[in-house]
C-alpha cells in the first residue's frame, strides 16, 4: 500500500509503479472510486458526500464496503496496490483480518509542499485528468487538453479544506506509520518531487519483487 499525506504524490507514484510493475499489481485508489460514486450519486456516494464536503474522513465501514466491492472485480492473481486505504487504525485492523498488507511505502513530503501543491490542482471530472498551473498546466487555461471541457477544483482541494485534511491526517492516519513500522513492513521515502522520490521507490520494489 501507499501511505502519505493528502496531495503527497500517492497517485503519481502509484501510476509509476503500475507502469513498471504491471505484472504484479492492480492499482486501487479508493479516493478515485469514492469520487466516482459521488459523481454518479450511488447509495455509497450519497452517504459519503457530506463527509467529503466537510473535509472529514469517510467512516471506516463505508470504506471497507468500497474495498470489498472493488476486490470482487479483480479476476487474476495480481496483488492490489492500495492508494488511500486504510486511513485509520480501525481500518488497518479490519484489513489485517481479511487481506493483510505485506508491504507499505510511506511518502514523507513536507507540509508546506503539500499545501502549495494541492491548492494549485484542477481536474477534468469525467476522465480524472489532473492539471497543475505550476508544473502541469493545461494547454488552454481552464480547459481539458483532450476534450476542451471546463476544469474544476475539487471541493476537498480548496485551501481551507486542505488544512482540515492535513489536520485530520495527522490525527487519524499518521499513526499507521508506527502501526506498520512495528510490523516491519514499512519503508519511508523523503522528498518534495515525485520523480525524485520514485527513484528510491523503484529500487526498493526491484529488490523486493524481482530478486
Amino acid at each position: 500500500m501507499i501511505l502519505g499525506k493528502p496531495g503527497g504524490g500517492k497517485g503519481t507514484i502509484s501510476n509509476k509503479i503500475i507502469s513498471d510493475f504491471e505484472n504484479h499489481f492492480h492499482h486501487l485508489s479508493t479516493g478515485d472510486v469514492l469520487r466516482k460514486h459521488v459523481r454518479e450519486q450511488t447509495k455509497i456516494g450519497k452517504e459519503a458526500h457530506n463527509f467529503i464536503k466537510s473535509g472529514a474522513l469517510v467512516p471506516d465501514q463505508l470504506m471497507i464496503r468500497i474495498l470489498e466491492d472493488e476486490k470482487c472485480c479483480v479476476e487474476d492473481e495480481k496483488g492490489l496496490l492500495l492508494d488511500g486505504f486504510p486511513r485509520t487504525i480501525d481500518q488497518a485492523t479490519a484489513l489485517d483480518q481479511s487481506n493483510p498488507v505485506d508491504m507499505v511505502i510511506n511518502l514523507d513530503v513536507p507540509t508546506d509542499t503539500i499545501v502549495e501543491r494541492i491548492s494549485d490542482r484542477w481536474i477534468h471530472p469525467p476522465s480524472g485528468r489532473i492539471y497543475s498551473y505550476s508544473y502541469n498546466p493545461p494547454n488552454v487555461e481552464g480547459k481539458d487538453d483532450v476534450t476542451g471541457e471546463p476544469l474544476v477544483q475539487r471541493e476537498d482541494d480548496r485551501p481551507d479544506c486542505v488544512r482540515k485534511r492535513l489536520k485530520t491526517y495527522e490525527e487519524t492516519t499518521a499513526p499507521l506509520i508506527d502501526y506498520y513500522g512495528k510490523k516491519g513492513i514499512l519503508q519511508s521515502f523523503e522528498g518534495t518531487k515525485s520523480d525524485v522520490i520514485y527513484v528510491g521507490v523503484k529500487d526498493y520494489l526491484n529488490n523486493r519483487l524481482l530478486h
